[in-house]
């Protein structure tokens, strides 16, 4: 769904019933997992056996994105590919399988690391200047003692191990390299000991401190071409397991950080033609390697030059790789709860971030820069500031609407699920640009081939709906429709839900006297065949007919008495289906209250609604207690119309259906059972039967 990301379990900020969109663990954002739909009564007046009617569901929760971006394919050539929440054949070193999660990441290692924007406290980041080491990791999950203990064993038992022995030379022989020319060799031996595909020798090469000698040589080159080969000597080493590279960064992350920052500055600022690519490449895949871990993020943000040099993508003639990779990096940092709000607060990062989603001409770069806005929409900090951005927005529409990559347009409509969880930003999304991101939503719910889109953006549409925006949604052309026919002919069981969710909390806020009631009468008739929300569609037509006000409105209202009648009798044809009686109910309960106006008492007295009423005052079983008192209520009320009577006594089993409910009241009376004791209802069965056999 929108609230707060996104784990499985989206918690309440008290903005009203919203759809969580995807997050962290899971959506999210940890991204919906699985929905948890909170309930709420409707409001409009109903009595308390009315509001148990209805309900409205929603997984209050806003969507993060699920897989971390940043593994290289083991030949040591980075992938450009990637994505979020599908399988993509383009990443051979990432797990990209999964279900929809909000929040958290995938590593190369197989682990999964979670930031759950909805499940924990979100922290603002408060990145100071000056050197990250004074920046702890997070010490609940990776205790320094511990972690230098096992770097000690680990190094011992490698460095004893014959296997490694190569490894060892080739660490020697850089660290021994003295000359220009002695240097350069060390460097393409190492090259080649190092490009494999086996993370445990990429582990060994760690702690027996290939990182650190190669940062020593790097900090002693001043050639182009040396720093390539060390750069990339360095970025096959990061391919080891999250273990050896958070104990690496501890290690030599303070040196090493700044030290590529500097390097890819050099090449880079002031540059109109950038010629050392594949050098800025190296450098862009080993911060990619460390930001697979989710606790090194933080720490990677506070280095001088980091938020800099992600800012140069949408200003630089970098190749379409390197503006790649150059995202694929922010997305990962974006999706660490400490960094959001520090990202967010770089105007000149957003800019460049929105730059790529809109004008980059790299489909990968564009679904990067989509899931940046995606996760930092999930930061409640954030969400204010974010919707007051006409760009923003206006680059979410586009990006929703436009692009062809499944991916690009799930993240634009996810983010504008988060946006709209905020109960502050409802108005303002949905007045902007006169409506566009309604139109947007609607666009996306009733035709995307992705069924994680349609389900996302019909719960933005869910999460927007509110006493105050009901009235302008319900006049968007179309939007009542396009809710009515996807909560009955989406084939995603889901998306049927939030659908008939939006239409009905909708609905709730519309009365009689608005211009869209006519509208919504349609809707609400056409989503009625719907039996995947638990009978809140015929709920709806039962709180509405309690309104003394809608009655006649209602019951001249074509194909609505049709209607009922089909809710009333579709238990003939689906057995032991709570929802299907639970409709019934409703119907005949809605009937009842129509009834209950005078006017309308020659109006509703048709062979539909009789042979409705009859089917629900036949019905057996406890569960039809409700129904079957109704139904003989709703009669009482149309026989009080005489001119009723005739027509009543000649249909259909009608009289031998009264007749065994007034059996069924004098045993109940000769058993001392008090009148209706569940519904309440005095006996009316005895009076309505003499009444109809005098009009025979």
């Amino acid at each position: 769904g929108g609230g707060l990301p996104r784990s499985n379990s989206y918690p309440n900020n008290g903005s009203g019933n919203t759809v969580g969109s995807n997050g962290s663990t899971g959506g999210g954002r940890n991204t919906p997992t699985g929905q948890n739909y909170h309930r709420r009564v409707a409001t409009g007046g109903p009595t308390e056996e009315e509001k148990k009617q209805y309900v409205d569901y929603d997984d209050n929760a806003t969507y993060t994105s699920h897989h971390t971006h940043g593994s290289n394919n083991s030949n040591g050539i980075y992938s450009q590919g990637g994505g979020r929440f599908v399988p993509s054949p383009n990443n051979s070193g990432i797990d990209t399988s999964g279900h929809e999660r909000r929040g958290g990441g995938h590593s190369v290692s197989g682990g999964m690391s979670v930031a759950s924007a909805g499940s924990g406290p979100r922290f603002a980041a408060s990145v100071a200047g000056g050197s990250v080491s004074s920046r702890p990791l997070d010490v609940n999950l990776h205790d320094n003692v511990r972690q230098k203990g096992i770097a000690k064993r680990k190094r011992k038992e490698y460095s004893k191990d014959p296997k490694y022995t190569p490894v060892r030379r080739v660490v020697d022989e850089l660290n021994k390299a003295i000359g220009v020319e002695k240097r350069r060799s060390a460097i393409e031996r190492a090259c080649t000991e190092f490009d494999h595909a086996n993370e445990q020798q990429h582990n060994a090469e760690l702690y027996l401190g290939a990182a650190n000698v190669l940062c020593l040589v790097l900090s002693m080159s001043e050639q182009e071409e040396e720093d390539r080969r060390i750069c990339s000597a360095l970025e096959m080493v990061y391919r080891a397991e999250r273990d050896a590279v958070i104990i690496s960064y501890q290690d030599v992350g303070a040196a090493l950080v700044p030290l590529l920052l500097r390097k890819v500055a050099g090449y880079e600022k002031g540059r109109k033609v950038i010629t050392a690519e594949a050098t800025i490449a190296n450098i862009s895949r080993i911060l990619l390697h460390m930001t697979r871990i989710s606790e090194l993020r933080v720490p990677l943000v506070g280095h001088p030059g980091m938020l800099a040099a992600l800012e140069r993508v949408a200003t630089l003639p970098l190749s379409m790789e390197n503006r790649v990779l150059r995202m694929r990096l922010l997305a990962n940092l974006a999706n660490s709860e400490g960094n959001k709000v520090t990202i967010f607060n770089c105007s000149s990062l957003m800019e460049a971030t929105m730059k790529v989603a809109t004008l980059d001409k790299s489909e990968n770069a564009r679904e990067y820069a989509s899931a940046v806005l995606m996760d930092l929409s999930s930061c409640p900090p954030n969400q204010v500031a974010m919707a007051r951005m006409d760009k923003v927005l206006a680059t979410l529409v586009k990006l929703a609407v436009v692009e062809d990559k499944m991916e690009t347009r799930e993240y634009a409509v996810s983010a504008l699920q988060n946006l709209a969880f905020e109960k502050q930003n409802r108005m303002q999304l949905v007045s902007y640009g006169s409506g566009v991101v309604i139109e947007a939503l609607k666009k996306c719910t009733s035709s995307d081939s992705n069924d994680k889109t349609r389900r996302r953006s019909a719960g933005a549409l869910t999460n927007l709906a509110c006493d105050e925006t009901a009235e302008k949604m319900a006049n968007h052309s179309g939007l009542f429709q396009t809710l009515a026919e996807s909560s009955v002919a989406d084939k995603n069981k889901d998306v049927q839900q939030r659908a008939t969710l939006a239409l009905t909390k909708l609905a709730n806020s519309i009365t009689v006297k608005m211009s869209c009631w006519d509208t919504l009468l349609d809707a609400l008739i056409t989503a009625s065949p719907c039996n995947v929300a638990d009978g809140i569609v015929s709920a709806m037509f039962r709180v509405k007919t309690r309104s003394e006000e809608n009655r006649t409105s209602m019951a001249n209202h074509p194909r609505l008495l049709d209607t009922l009648a089909q809710l009333c009798l579709r238990t003939k044809d689906i057995d032991n289906e709570k929802s299907a009686y639970k409709d019934c109910e409703n119907a005949t309960k809605s009937i009842a209250h129509l009834a209950n106006d005078p006017l309308n008492h020659k109006l509703i007295c048709n062979k539909s609604i009789l042979a409705a009423l009859v089917h629900g005052a036949s019905l057996a079983g406890q569960t039809g207690v409700v129904t079957r008192d109704a139904a003989i209520l709703a009669m009482e009320r149309m026989a009080m119309e005489h001119a009723n009577r005739p027509m009543m006594a000649r249909f259909p089993g009608m009289l031998v259906t009264i007749a065994q409910a007034t059996e069924r009241e004098m045993n109940e009376e000769l058993n001392g059972i008090p009148a209706s004791s569940v519904t309440g209802q005095p006996r009316l069965a005895k009076p309505l039967l003499m009444s109809l056999l005098v009009a025979m």
